[in-house]
């Protein structure tokens, strides 16, 4: 089952905030008696919410993580090495918790290793990040193979005795004045030889299969996120529990918005004569053009907020702020009527200006190429 936002503890144990310990236990370990693995083999949703109600229980039934928790919610337990994470693997629940199954503990599940985690890269664009998305993913993994089972033998064969290991699936080795005892390196440590090999998957048991499942992506995402859908990673080569899948997210550059976690930034060219007189500005936004009110004599850099416009929260508080600012557009043509309207205001200035557009180091190689004699007369004068 994906696992996108974590769902409130007391919710996933179906108990209030005022449930004392043996509640919270009891609440629990009907939980786990619903979803555990040996009930319910191969099913990765249940085993998604047995880990859930896990995490859930370990976080209420600890007095320090609980208070923590009721104050700051998810959040407020990352320092505290509880209920950030989850539990990827079986084995943890079993080794911690084992004693809350009763007759059905976790022996059998924790001889049974978990298949390997896979990752796959996910690229969206701001606006989906801002939205959210479904996104399909195609992706190559481990699967049992559908001729031997996963046994890696041919149907009605059957495995031989390990000579070298005599079917201990262990040697012992001499190292100095110990003995250390190791796998067998002929069998891997399994005490058998497969003298008839599986054609299909070459006596491995797994077979690589393309896999292909839609994955929905939360609102507010930024790079580097990871999304965990749990029980889509790889088999186990003795088919036992699934690694998980994780997602991780790249969210593509804009050509109009910076992001600055959940705060935007926009910049807006605007006129001289916006920037001197104030007005309205139109500014594009991810929802649609709002507007900015600009005041008389606005400065070039001027930074203007736009509260809640900006990305989601992926903790569910709220959206960030657009952040406008401004940028005076001097235009490098003028229309005729523009250059006088620009002159007489010069003249109003008491501000000299040129008829002609020259340089600035025009101007120096002019005068540079006078006489010196003229030179001379003008420091005189």
């Amino acid at each position: 089952m994906p696992t996108m936002m974590k769902r409130d503890y007391y919710e996933v144990l179906s108990v209030t905030k005022t449930a004392n310990g043996d509640e919270i236990k009891k609440s629990y370990r009907r939980l786990a008696m619903q979803y555990h693995p040996d009930r319910n083999p191969g099913d990765a949703e249940a085993e998604a919410k047995f880990k859930e109600a896990a995490e859930a229980y370990d976080v209420l039934s600890d007095p320090a993580k609980k208070e923590r928790y009721d104050r700051y919610g998810h959040a407020g337990l990352s320092d505290m090495g509880g209920g950030q994470g989850g539990f990827s693997n079986l084995n943890d629940i079993f080794e911690i918790f084992g004693d809350i199954f009763g007759g059905m503990g976790g022996s059998r599940q924790q001889r049974r290793p978990q298949g390997q985690d896979l990752q796959i890269d996910v690229e969206l664009d701001l606006f989906e990040a801002f939205k959210g998305a479904t996104k399909t993913l195609e992706f190559n993994r481990a699967e049992v193979c559908g001729d031997c089972n996963g046994t890696r033998m041919k149907k009605g064969s059957r495995p031989a005795k390990c000579n070298r290991c005599g079917g201990k699936g262990a040697v012992v080795t001499r190292q100095g004045f110990f003995q250390i005892q190791v796998a067998c390196p002929s069998c891997g440590g399994r005490g058998e030889i497969i003298t008839d090999p599986c054609s299909k998957c070459d006596g491995q048991g797994q077979v690589l299969a393309k896999r292909k499942i839609d994955v929905t992506i939360p609102p507010g995402v930024d790079s580097g996120s990871r999304i965990r859908l749990a029980g889509e990673g790889e088999v186990t080569e003795i088919n036992g529990p699934r690694g998980d899948l994780y997602c991780r997210v790249r969210v593509k550059a804009h050509q109009v918005f910076q992001r600055d976690g959940t705060d935007l930034l926009c910049e807006v060219p605007i006129t001289f004569s916006q920037a001197a007189l104030g007005g309205e500005l139109e500014v594009p936004t991810l929802t649609g053009a709002s507007s900015v009110t600009l005041p008389r004599g606005t400065s070039h850099g001027d930074l203007f907020r736009l509260r809640g416009r900006g990305m989601p929260d992926l903790r569910g508080r709220g959206h960030g702020d657009l952040l406008i600012r401004t940028l005076i557009d001097i235009p490098k043509k003028l229309t005729k009527r523009q250059e006088e309207l620009l002159r007489e205001l010069a003249e109003i200035d008491k501000k000299h200006v040129s008829s002609e557009r020259k340089g600035f180091f025009d101007k120096v190689k002019e005068w540079l190429s006078g006489s010196s004699e003229d030179k001379q007369e003008g420091v005189k004068s």
